[in-house]
């Protein structure tokens, strides 16, 4: 009788540990990216698919790698100095050119903060009813209570959890009738017209996906994590840069990739629905939520409006914590939101400050769609020449020690800064 071999059971590759090694990398590149996803960017990404439907998709692939560059290059700056950009400027640069980048990014920043605000006090009126305003104070003190009194570690995990409310567009669009054929040839193949809209349309798309308080925001948390971990800058232990590196090249990938589809699915969906049906203008992004009822249901206006607040809940801190590092930085006080209140009253004071100058603005008569235009403005202007400095810090060997950025990531990182100055440029000539 012939012994059988029991039969050979051919294990699955092991997905797992590579899954979870990823979703362990993601941390300040995966929320600042979906910061970047904030009602202001709503609004943006909304009137440009109303006002030119399918057409402009690709600008969401064309600033994607070089998002990705610009905030590997703010993240790889805090990681391996140990400081955030504002300190690198103090410690390396003139200080006129500290003070000028940080009231350009005080003013956009606050600009900002207080449209986002006034968009999700009128967002959470249309979920639950209420005055607006009310809803405008109670979100703006959920976000400095979350702000001041929570941990660093359960914080950051709150701001993780709160990337998942960007699907809320993703289900707009499966609600959508989307023509899928012209929204393909809208996403691969660039159409580019020159007319004062286009531009405007262009260096608004640009200045939303690629802006100054992003590069502030995750320079800052690289820092908040080596302090967190007790971990030394990577320019003192150059030996550990690898796995480092390549945790912060994952975190950016994703999480720009995952704001690049969040904003191509809003444009998307104000494209079918609204474009098609004869309406270009948006004045706020509440406006959007609510242009959608009549034509892709009640249902569509809901969960629009649910990823105005989960998106706000997460860029309202972040705007005004990138606001607080700047200013902490400038001035050598303590910062992080690791620190108790106690240890950091200046830090967590323009954090209150901020978000009350926000709470102003919201109630001020200026139109949330000329303060959104006036931070995209600053933005832009600002966001070239910041780019360039950081740049020029991430090649300098002094700075940098032997971690200085690689010639690819650098000629990306030109090429990025050239296309935001030349946008701003183009606006202005046109």
């Amino acid at each position: 009788m012939t012994n059988l071999a029991p039969p050979v059971i051919e294990k699955p590759p092991q997905t797992d540990g590579a899954l979870r090694h990823t979703l362990k990398a993601l941390g300040p590149g995966l929320i600042t990216g979906a910061a970047d996803d904030d009602p202001s960017g709503i609004a943006t990404y909304s009137q440009v698919g109303a006002q030119f439907g399918y057409a402009i998709g690709w600008t969401m692939l064309f600033s994607y790698p070089l998002m990705v560059a610009t905030q590997e290059i703010a993240a790889r700056i805090g990681v391996t100095t140990g400081h955030g950009i504002a300190t690198n400027l103090r410690r390396h640069y003139p200080r006129w050119v500290l003070v000028t980048i940080l009231l350009a990014l005080l003013v956009a920043n606050i600009l900002n903060l207080g449209a986002d605000l006034d968009a999700m006090g009128d967002a959470v009126k249309l979920v639950v009813g209420g005055p607006a305003q009310f809803w405008t104070v109670v979100v703006a003190v959920l976000s400095l209570l979350a702000e001041v009194f929570l941990s660093y570690a359960r914080y950051s995990a709150y701001l993780k959890w709160l990337t998942v409310s960007l699907f809320a567009y993703v289900a707009t669009v499966a609600v959508s009738h989307v023509d899928w054929h012209a929204a393909l040839i809208g996403t691969i193949i660039p159409q580019i017209h020159f007319g004062r809209a286009a531009m405007t349309a262009l260096v608004a798309v640009l200045g939303t996906t690629i802006s100054p308080y992003l590069f502030f925001w995750q320079s800052s948390q690289e820092v908040e994590e080596l302090e967190r971990r007790h971990r030394k800058p990577l320019c003192i232990t150059p030996g550990k840069a690898g796995p480092e590196l390549m945790r912060i090249r994952i975190d950016t990938l994703v999480g720009m990739g995952y704001s690049n589809v969040i904003a191509l699915f809003i444009m998307l969906a104000a494209a079918a629905v609204l474009n098609a049906h004869g309406i270009k203008n948006i004045e706020t992004s509440t406006d959007a939520a609510k242009a959608l009822a009549p034509f892709a249901g009640k249902f569509a206006e809901l969960i629009f409006s649910i990823g105005i607040i989960g998106t706000g809940l997460l860029a309202v801190p972040v705007f005004a914590g990138t606001a607080s590092y700047a200013v902490c930085e400038t001035f050598g006080w303590n910062s992080g939101l690791d620190r108790k209140p106690q240890a950091a009253r200046a830090f967590y004071g323009v954090i209150a400050g901020a978000t009350l100058l926000g709470i102003l603005i919201a109630f001020s008569p200026i139109p949330p769609m000329k303060a959104l235009y006036w931070s995209a403005v600053v933005n832009g202007v600002l966001a070239a020449p910041l780019m360039v400095v950081m740049l020029l810090i991430a090649s300098n060997k002094r700075i940098m020690g032997k971690l200085t950025i690689s010639w690819p990531l650098k000629v990306m990182g030109w090429v990025a800064a050239s296309a935001m100055g030349g946008a701003a440029v183009g606006l202005f000539l046109t």
